[in-house]
């Protein structure tokens, strides 16, 4: 049993449109991974910044357009949690990255498959 032309042709479409929408969708996952990797930095360098300073140094956050005076232990806490944070962020867009290099490949494979089965490659 033969699938005709249209219908092969319509399949191939489809599945060009799956691989394109995968390869954006990479390279905005990769951009999303590099942004979550230079905070990770940012808040290793602020909490090693904040680990050399005296029990006693006074500690401003904002909040707004204000600065509140904040316990130095609070601060501490808060990169840690927001750096952990981040790190499962990361974690998370790494697996989404493998999902649609995945799904890119296998469309790629089925394209290749499809010309291959009807003698046009």
């Amino acid at each position: 049993m033969s699938i005709p032309p249209e219908a092969l042709q319509k399949l191939a479409q489809e599945i060009e449109t799956r691989a394109v929408v995968s390869q954006q969708q990479i390279g905005i996952v990769r951009t999303q991974i590099a942004a979550k990797q230079r905070d990770v930095r940012l808040q290793e360098l602020t909490a090693n910044e904040a680990t050399t300073l005296p029990k006693d140094t006074k500690v401003y956050e904002g909040v707004g357009k204000m600065f509140v005076l904040t316990p130095l232990e609070n601060v501490k806490d808060r990169l840690a949690a927001e750096k952990e944070e981040l790190k499962s962020d990361i974690n998370n867009l790494e697996k989404k990255l493998q999902y649609l290099e995945t799904t890119h490949k296998n469309s790629r494979d089925h394209i290749e498959h499809m010309l291959k089965a009807t003698g046009r490659s």
